[in-house]
């Protein structure tokens, strides 16, 4: 009997089985028919690895996503199809309608159903999606004209956001204010609002506005977000304790406060939580833009997972090119070195459309150790924006030429001594600076003495602030008298 076995083993042929992706797909389909989700992700999944970029395998896992509730994770398998792999199968837009509408983003899910109706308006999913367009518009006669609405809600978010980017914060808060009033539940006009004032100083109004969100609409996650980002700019440190010991108990379902949450923490220097929610998002196929990816990396890096980190930089950098040489593996090098890069900022800033923020972005170059690179840079020298006196200013560090924005770069350098790194908030010292530079270039005012001046300018600043400070504590930082501080503080005065 045995001596059989082994015969039979001996002349036997041993025949190998190499699943492909098609056998995995035909797995797939017929667990998501016994609607046993699970394993037909498991399989569609393998089937992908073995066949990636092929459409249909990726549209069946995006419909079995779906179904198990990973509305983002499907929406992003989808997009990949109509953006990369196969932009003619149309019926993805009827799957993406069907998915923001779960989501409750009712605009997307309007606008991907009208368009599967135009482009197969006899397709299989056709009945299907006159259906869901009859839903989205039961509420309203009206969609078209409340999504127009929509949209000029958003352009005018957006812009604020980049008017508050740029430092241009009396003109966020002009536009803001119209938007509150126009739209008096849009709770995240309102937090952007109190940004605003508190970037500008008002540091009470900004925290009145945020105690009336959350009075309004308890829970306001961004408001808490944003008290607990005041509060750490403050140095307040029991503040902080308590909204952090409250934040972290809080357990955000939409990816959109899940990102808000874990940038706050990074923001604040909490990575673990950070981490953990930015990670979380990554991992479920979020589709993040350059400031997740930033604050996932820095997180991901301080934590130790320093591979991922730099795994993910890479991402920002495809995103946002001017963030190389921000990393934080750098910046840690940076911050103990006493230099600053500032190369992104700068960048952008001198691009602005205001004078006073591309002066700002030429004094940034004087304390870049990207310098020499930044100033022989296409983007600087085709610069169409810059005025005489700005032109006057690249001279002068490209070469010492003599220039009266001397005074201008001398009088910022006062201000470096004891105002670096410069973040968000510093950056109001500067650009009020150079606001005021700009008046007086235009007049025959001395800048001889550069410490009154620039003591002067800083006592405002605090002032506007709403910072407890007095002209005494500024005159002696600056070396100047009381006397003499109080003559110029009337003289910035009038000028601002």
């Amino acid at each position: 009997m045995v001596k059989d076995a082994k015969a039979r083993i001996q002349n036997g042929k041993i025949l190998t089985f190499v699943p492909t992706g098609e056998y995995y797909f035909t797995k797939g389909l017929k667990a998501y028919h016994r609607r046993d989700f699970t394993k037909a992700k498991k399989y569609l999944g393998r089937a992908i690895q073995l066949e990636p970029g092929e459409p249909m395998i990726t549209c069946q896992l995006a419909i079995v996503s779906t179904e198990l509730g990973e509305f983002e994770n499907s929406n992003r398998l989808l997009h990949l199809i109509l953006e990369e792999l196969d932009p003619e199968m149309v019926e993805c837009h009827y799957f993406l309608a069907n998915n923001y509408a779960h989501l409750g983003f009712f605009k997307d899910a309007y606008h991907h159903a009208k368009l599967y109706t135009q482009l197969d308006p006899d397709g299989d999913f056709s009945d299907d999606t006159e259906e869901l367009l009859e839903i989205l518009t039961l509420e309203s006669d009206e969609l078209e004209e409340e999504l127009y609405e929509e949209d000029d809600l958003i352009v005018k978010q957006e812009q604020a956001r980049d008017l508050l980017e740029s430092g241009y914060f009396p003109k966020a808060i002009e536009l803001l204010k119209d938007v509150v009033k126009e739209y008096p539940e849009y709770w995240s006009a309102y937090n952007n609002l109190a940004l605003a004032y508190f970037y500008l100083g008002k540091a009470e109004k900004a925290k009145a506005i945020l105690e009336d969100v959350l009075k309004r609409n308890p829970g306001n996650l961004h408001a808490l977000c944003n008290m607990l980002v005041f509060a750490h700019y403050q140095g307040q440190a029991q503040n902080v304790t308590i909204l952090l010991d409250a934040l972290k108990k809080i357990q955000p379902l939409l990816s959109e406060h899940q990102f808000k949450l874990g940038a706050s923490f990074a923001l604040v220097g909490e990575y673990e939580h950070a981490y953990l929610w930015l990670k979380k998002l990554y991992k479920h196929g979020f589709d993040g833009d350059g400031p997740f990816y930033y604050w996932l990396a820095c997180s991901a890096y301080y934590t130790g997972n320093e591979n991922f980190a730099f795994n993910i930089w890479k991402k920002v950098l495809e995103i946002n090119p001017d963030k190389e040489g921000s990393e934080p593996w750098n910046m840690d090098k940076k911050h103990s070195s006493g230099f600053e890069d500032h190369s992104g900022s700068i960048f952008q800033k001198l691009e602005s459309d205001y004078v006073e923020e591309r002066l700002f972005a030429l004094f940034l170059t004087t304390v870049s150790d990207k310098k020499e690179e930044i100033l022989t840079s296409k983007r600087l020298i085709q610069n169409q924006k810059f005025t005489a006196l700005e032109k006057e200013y690249i001279s002068l560090i490209r070469s010492g030429r003599p220039s009266v924005t001397a005074d201008a770069q001398e009088i910022a350098e006062i201000f470096y001594e004891s105002h670096q790194p410069i973040g968000t908030i510093e950056a109001g010292l500067y650009l009020m600076w150079f606001s005021l530079f700009i008046e007086v270039s235009r007049t025959n005012v001395s800048l001889k003495n550069k410490r009154a001046w620039a003591a002067a300018v800083e006592y405002i600043w605090h002032k506007l602030r709403s910072e407890k400070v007095s002209q005494q504590e500024i005159a002696d930082r600056y070396g100047v008298s009381p006397t003499t501080i109080g003559k110029y503080v009337k003289v910035v005065n009038q000028y601002l």
